[in-house]
């Protein structure tokens, strides 16, 4: 079984991050739509030969995060997604901007270099 989101896992980013961004990338973007069986956690540890501890931590945490559902006797399947209330959405971005700040400095990019990105990438 492929799976039915794309991701490429790069050294130097925790394996359970990049596969959360990957899924949730892929829900917004309508790659998966509610109702579309997602792959178990073996698929997921065996198609991403990563352990299945991560595998689970990864399901967990979009559960927790609202873009999966666990349908007893049927197996887990995307959820209806709909964007967070203001304040959730606030504190689902928080790590994220504070990286890309980070980042964007390291690379001695200034805010208008940057804005000017994040623009270019939202079309």
């Amino acid at each position: 079984m492929s799976l039915p989101f794309s991701v490429g896992l790069r050294p130097g980013r925790p394996v359970h991050d990049q596969l959360v961004y990957a899924v949730i990338k892929a829900v917004i973007t309508g790659q998966l739509r509610a109702g579309d069986r997602f792959p178990s956690v073996r698929t997921l540890s065996q198609e991403l030969k990563i352990n299945p501890n991560t595998a689970q931590k990864v399901v967990s945490t979009l559960v927790e995060r609202g873009f999966l559902e666990v349908r007893p006797g049927i197996g887990t399947a995307v959820s209806a997604w709909r964007p967070a209330a203001s304040s959730a959405r606030r504190a689902v971005l928080k790590d994220h901007i504070e990286r890309l700040v980070i980042d964007a400095k390291r690379l001695g990019l200034d805010l208008d270099g940057l804005v000017d990105l994040i623009r270019r990438e939202w079309k």
